[in-house]
């Protein structure tokens, strides 16, 4: 147990931290991205839209071996952990290197010189506003203007319809990308993998992950924008 807390305690174990709570956001922004395209697919015979039939096969995930919402609920508390572990190691982080700077550093310690770097603590701060509001949005419709329980599309649609809101998704999923950008091709150094052959794709491969991402998510508002999608 001595041995876990030391290694939290040191940089090296909150940067671990940092990156497998990182690999298990990053897998859910993939499956929640597949799940969010499910809007452009037709409806079917039983007059269900896919996507709706999609947030159905969720909340009903493991049912009746566990209650309804049970497996659902489990996943949340699970993203949530890894959030704050992300967060609280971040920050954590953040802290030492300025006492460091403070203790008579004359240059920037980090390595990473990029943009993406640069904006890492901000771009977090954006995503978490973003995921705050997309939970009031779209999960309790606390501020959309026409919510309907189980109505996954028709909600995703007239959420989409404000011109500021859809704007404000486009511009957090880009701070998302940018960040996921920065966290994926550094998490192969934070783990320890420095093959040479890996080193030279990691940097192209978290570009098209990244830009990936932020076509599929962008192009759901901006769809319905220009009423490509439409009730």
């Amino acid at each position: 147990m001595s041995r876990v807390l030391t290694l939290y305690r040191s940089s090296v174990g909150k940067k671990a931290l940092m990156a497998v709570s990182g690999i298990l956001l990053i897998g859910f922004v993939v499956g929640h991205m597949l799940g969010n395209l499910k809007v452009f697919q037709s409806t079917g015979a039983s007059g269900v839209h896919p996507l709706d039939e999609y947030g159905v096969f969720l909340r009903g995930l493991g049912y009746p071996i566990v209650p309804e919402y049970g497996v659902l609920w489990v996943a949340r508390i699970l993203l949530l952990g890894a959030v704050g572990v992300h967060m609280v190691a971040a920050f954590q982080l953040w802290q030492r290197s300025r006492q460091a700077r403070a203790k008579g550093y004359k240059k920037e310690t980090s390595q990473v010189f990029s943009y993406a770097s640069r904006t890492m603590r901000w771009g977090g701060v954006i995503i978490i506003l973003f995921v705050i509001y997309h939970i009031l949005h779209f999960t309790t419709g606390s501020v959309h203007p026409d919510f309907e329980y189980g109505s996954v599309y028709a909600n995703l649609v007239t959420g989409f319809q404000s011109l500021p809101v859809a704007l404000f998704y486009v511009v957090a999923v880009g701070a998302l990308c940018l960040h996921l950008y920065h966290g994926l091709w550094s998490v192969f150094s934070t783990l320890g993998v420095q093959n040479p052959r890996v080193n030279r794709i990691r940097r192209p491969l978290a570009a098209v992950v990244a830009v990936g991402l932020f076509v599929g998510y962008a192009i759901v508002p901006v769809a319905v924008l220009t009423r490509i999608l439409t009730l």
